[in-house]
């Protein structure tokens, strides 16, 4: 169901014209699909069913507007004829179209303010809650609910065509596709909350859509990069956790676990884009990412082009996520001190202001330096921040470990 709700949604919003009407009609179709599915069998084309339900909801929806407001002109245009009602659940008709690509679009309108539009796709076509949005933003929940609101109230007003953007279109949204993409594909890759590290359903649509938008955009060193920045992580995805579901670091991974093919398949595709000239962030990232997994061991892993990697990156981009892995590549190349004064420049971030991640770095470099009480300290500091079941869990154990081997006696 998460797949198809924005393929649905597609549907309803190029049919109906209604973007904010349609997201709640496919929501209460959702909805009735979890009640009715598991007693009366998934139906043999769940789109159509969805579509169909959808629909419904929308021409009641508009036919009670009708009677209220009385607008009898809006609503015949506005609603289908019998010719051009919802499809029978198991008819193939339009649903065989999918309109993902034209959602994202969609929302990434120039209309919108960059943030807002980036918002409003990770709830349409990512399906992530707003509470998971708002920690991919480090801002409050309640900041980034306004936020959506507003985005879907200026679709609602600004009458953006349904549609894929023209040629002279596509340089005003790129930059908020790219980056939606590259949010969906984090959230699936590394759960922000909940029991499970990983949503492999969110990393995998996320690969399939910048799949599509590299078929549109061929030539784009940015789109490619961020489709080899996909697979060279999500080649590691087997190995990421234990059999009981537990995180496995990636010093500790058993690489021939890590999928082979994606790594060529990433390899070639970021070797082949920055031999093409201008290299940005995307590519930067999997350049990065090229050269963990190229590593046979651990132990041969190029610290020092990682960091010359980081430092380029930046330089580009004022993300406080990219200083902290520079000062971990930094501590592996130069030692634990160093990463440790880079990390307090950020204690100063307002952006990292409670984020675990800084916490859990700081653990990291402190238990490579031998500081074990303060070590186990970060550690239970970044457990109590995170919102995910295993990486606190991660977190607290290795806290403990570190607690009890201080305890013990010198030899």
């Amino acid at each position: 169901m998460r797949r198809l709700a924005p393929q649905v949604l597609g549907v309803l919003a190029r049919r109906f014209g209604d973007f904010d009407a349609a997201e709640d009609a496919v929501q209460e179709a959702l909805l009735a699909a979890t009640t009715q599915w598991p007693e009366q069998g998934l139906p043999g084309n769940p789109r159509g069913w969805l579509i169909q339900v959808a629909a419904r909801r929308m021409t009641e929806q508009v036919r009670s507007e009708q009677a209220r407001r009385r607008r009898e002109g809006l609503a015949a245009l506005r609603v289908p004829s019998d010719r051009q009602s919802a499809p029978p659940a198991d008819s193939e008709h339009e649903t065989d179209r999918d309109d993902t690509l034209a959602v994202l679009f969609m929302c990434c309108h120039p209309a919108l303010t960059p943030t807002s539009a980036i918002a409003l796709t990770l709830r349409s076509v990512g399906g992530l809650t707003t509470a998971q949005i708002a920690h991919a933003f480090m801002m409050p929940e309640a900041t980034m609910a306004q936020r959506i609101s507003r985005a879907k109230q200026r679709i609602r007003t600004s009458g953006v065509p349904f549609r894929l953007p023209t040629r002279e279109e596509w340089p005003h949204r790129l930059h908020s596709v790219l980056h939606v993409l590259y949010l969906i594909f984090n959230e699936g890759y590394a759960s922000s909350t909940g029991p499970d590290l990983q949503r492999v359903e969110l990393s995998q649509e996320a690969i399939r859509l910048a799949r599509a938008v590299r078929e549109l955009l061929p030539d784009d060193c940015e789109v490619a990069g961020l489709l080899a920045l996909m697979l060279l992580t999500d080649a590691r995805r087997p190995a990421r956790t234990g059999p009981g579901g537990e995180v496995v670091p990636l010093a500790e991974q058993d690489r021939g676990r890590w999928d082979g093919t994606a790594i060529a398949e990433g390899v070639a595709l970021i070797t082949d884009t920055l031999a093409k000239g201008a290299v940005g962030p995307y590519q930067l990232q999997a350049a990065i990412a090229a050269v963990h997994d190229e590593a046979e061991r651990v132990e041969d892993t190029d610290w020092p082009q990682i960091l010359a990697l980081y430092g380029l990156l930046e330089r580009m981009s004022d993300n406080p996520m990219i200083s902290l892995n520079r000062a971990v590549a930094a501590a592996m190349v130069h030692g634990p001190a160093t990463g440790l004064e880079m990390l307090q420049a950020l204690d100063a971030d307002g952006r990292l202001a409670g984020h675990h991640r800084l916490h859990a770095a700081r653990a990291h470099l402190l238990e490579m330096a031998g500081e074990r009480s303060a070590a186990a300290e970060s550690y239970r500091l970044a457990a109590n921040l995170t919102t995910s079941v295993p990486e606190r869990h991660y977190l607290t154990t290795r806290a403990a470990r570190l607690t009890a081997s201080g305890r013990q006696p010198p030899p």
